[in-house]
C-alpha cells in the first residue's frame, strides 16, 4: 500500500500481513476443497489472532477490546482481505453492534464474544427484503412483557454457525409516530431457543467456505430484555454498522486487488511467449500500469474514509463511494489478472480463478453497486432541491 502511514500503523500492517502469510493462506486451498474450516482450524486461527491482538481490535478497550481507531481497523482489514472471509472471520469479530447492550446482555452476549467465547450473526437480508429494509416482512408482537418473533431471514453470512443472532424486525407500521424509521427493532435470539430454527443456506459461487444460512422464527416467544436498544432503533443501530461495513469491504478489495496484482507482475514477468516476457507487450503492460492505478486511488478513498471516521465526520456518501469504487476497481483488477494469465487464469491451481470468482459477491453485499451510486447522486441532488 503507497500510503503515508505512522510507524506504529506500519508496523500493524507488517503484523497482520505476516499473521496472514503465516495462519492463514496455507490453508486456504484445503478450506475451499472442503467447504468450510475445520473446528480445530478456527480454534486455532481464533486462538492466535486473541495471542496477537486482533481479535476484537474494534471494539474499545473498557470492554477488553483492542481500542483500534478506524484507520487502524481499515489496515488491519486490507491485510485480512487478501484471504477468505473463512478464515479471516476467525480472526475479525465481533460487531460493534453489541456495544448497545445493557450490562446484564453484554454478560451474556458481548464479553463472551470478545473473548471468543461466543460468535453472533447480523440477520437483516430477507427473500422480500434486500436493498429495500423497510419492506421487511419479519415481524415482533408485543404480548405482555414478551416479544413473539415471526418471519425468515436469509443470506445469512458466518465463518461458523452463530452462537446467537441480531434480529431485524418490524414492530410497529408506517404510521408509528416518528417515522417509518422506527418501526423496525432489534433482538438478541440464542441458537436453540424454542420457535428459532437455524439452517445451512445454499452454497455461493463467491467466498466458497464462507457459510450461508437461513434463519427461521416461528412463534418465537423472547423477552423484552432481549430487545437491542430501545424499540424501534433497530435502524439506527443497523446504519451505523453498515456504513463503517462498507468502509472495511472497500479496504479488504484494495487488499485482495494487491495480490491479485502481484501475482499478475510475477506472471507477466516470468511468462514468455515470441522469445520475450508477456509483460513487454503492450496488451499486458498497460493492464498492469491501469490495475496499479487504480488500486492506488482506491487505497486513498479508502483511507479517507477511514480517518473521516475517526474525525467524527464520515457521512454516508463517503462510505458509498469507497465500496463502489472498491468493490468494482477489484472486479476489473480481477478480470484483467484471468485475462494475463490467460487458460492458467482459469485453473484450479492458481489462486486466480478463486479470487477473481470471490470478487463477484463485493459488488453485491453490504449494499449493491445501485444502492450505492443511489446515495450518491441523492447527496449531491438533495442540496438543488432535486
Amino acid at each position: 500500500m503507497d500510503i503515508e502511514l505512522s510507524s506504529e500503523q506500519r508496523m500493524l500492517a507488517d503484523s497482520v500481513s505476516a499473521f496472514v502469510s503465516e495462519e492463514l493462506l496455507p490453508l486456504e486451498v484445503e478450506v475451499e476443497r472442503a467447504g468450510e474450516v475445520s473446528a480445530e482450524q478456527g480454534d486455532s486461527i481464533k486462538r492466535k489472532a486473541i495471542e496477537m491482538g486482533f481479535y476484537a481490535a474494534n471494539l474499545p478497550e473498557s470492554v477488553g477490546g483492542g481500542g483500534l481507531d478506524y484507520t487502524s481497523l481499515a489496515i488491519m482489514e486490507r491485510e485480512f482481505g487478501k484471504v477468505s472471509h473463512a478464515l479471516h472471520g476467525f480472526a475479525w469479530r465481533p460487531t460493534e453492534l453489541l456495544m448497545a447492550c445493557d450490562d446484564e446482555q453484554k454478560a451474556r452476549y458481548l464479553f463472551p464474544c470478545v473473548s471468543g467465547e461466543k460468535v453472533e450473526c447480523f440477520a437483516i437480508t430477507e427473500p422480500g427484503a434486500g436493498s429495500d429494509i423497510m419492506s421487511m416482512a419479519t415481524r415482533a408482537k408485543r404480548e405482555g412483557n414478551d416479544w413473539i418473533i415471526n418471519g425468515s431471514k436469509h443470506f445469512v453470512s458466518s465463518h461458523v454457525e452463530p452462537d446467537f443472532a441480531i434480529v431485524f424486525a418490524a414492530t410497529g407500521t408506517d404510521d408509528t409516530p416518528r417515522g417509518r424509521r422506527k418501526r423496525i427493532s432489534a433482538f438478541l435470539v440464542d441458537r436453540g431457543h424454542p420457535g428459532f430454527e437455524i439452517t445451512r443456506g445454499p452454497r455461493c459461487v463467491s467466498q466458497r467456505a464462507y457459510l450461508n444460512f437461513v434463519l427461521s422464527f416461528n412463534d418465537c416467544r423472547v423477552s423484552e430484555v432481549q430487545m437491542l436498544g430501545d424499540e424501534g432503533e433497530g435502524l439506527m443501530l443497523a446504519d451505523k454498522w453498515i456504513k463503517m461495513g462498507r468502509v472495511w469491504v472497500g479496504a479488504g478489495c484494495c487488499g485482495r486487488a494487491e495480490r491479485l496484482l502481484e501475482l499478475s507482475l510475477e506472471w507477466a514477468a516470468s511468462r514468455k511467449q515470441f522469445d520475450q516476457p508477456i509483460g513487454k507487450f503492450q496488451g499486458t503492460s498497460f493492464k498492469l500500469a491501469d490495475m496499479a492505478t487504480e488500486l492506488q486511488a482506491a487505497d486513498l478513498l479508502v483511507m479517507h474514509a477511514a480517518r473521516k471516521a475517526d474525525a467524527g465526520q464520515m457521512t454516508p456518501t463517503d462510505a458509498a463511494m469507497c465500496k463502489l469504487f472498491a468493490s468494482e476497481m477489484l472486479h476489473r483488477l480481477a478480470d484483467h489478472a484471468v485475462q494475463i494469465h490467460g487458460g492458467m487464469g482459469l485453473m484450479e491451481d492458481l489462486p486466480i480463478e478463486r479470487l477473481w470468482r470471490d470478487a463477484r459477491l463485493e459488488r453485491i453485499w453490504e449494499g449493491t453497486s445501485e444502492i450505492q451510486r443511489h446515495i450518491i447522486s441523492r447527496s449531491l441532488l438533495r442540496p438543488l432541491g432535486a
